[in-house]
């Protein structure tokens, strides 16, 4: 007696058919795998090219020590003094 449903019996496959399941696995898997390797390094070479140089409107470093000089320098014209 069978206790299985012939839906869920396991077809009858020829090792032909087996081996085409298999190839078609197998290049799936590669050309999943070959796929994120070319973004993996599309993503490399966009990173590199682009490290993040930008253009800032401050003052450079050497400039802005004098002009913080000139700011903080007390003037002896006028001196208040606070209680």
């Amino acid at each position: 007696e069978e206790l299985t449903t012939p839906g869920l019996k396991k077809a009858d496959t020829s090792p032909l058919h087996e081996e085409a399941n298999t190839a078609v696995i197998a290049v799936v898997i590669t050309l999943v795998f070959i796929t994120l390797l070319t973004v993996l390094v599309v993503i490399i070479i966009y990173l590199y090219r682009n490290k993040g140089t930008y253009l800032t409107y401050e003052q450079p470093a050497a400039e802005t020590d004098e002009a913080v000089q000139m700011e903080d320098a007390p003037s002896k014209e006028k001196e208040e003094y606070f209680i």
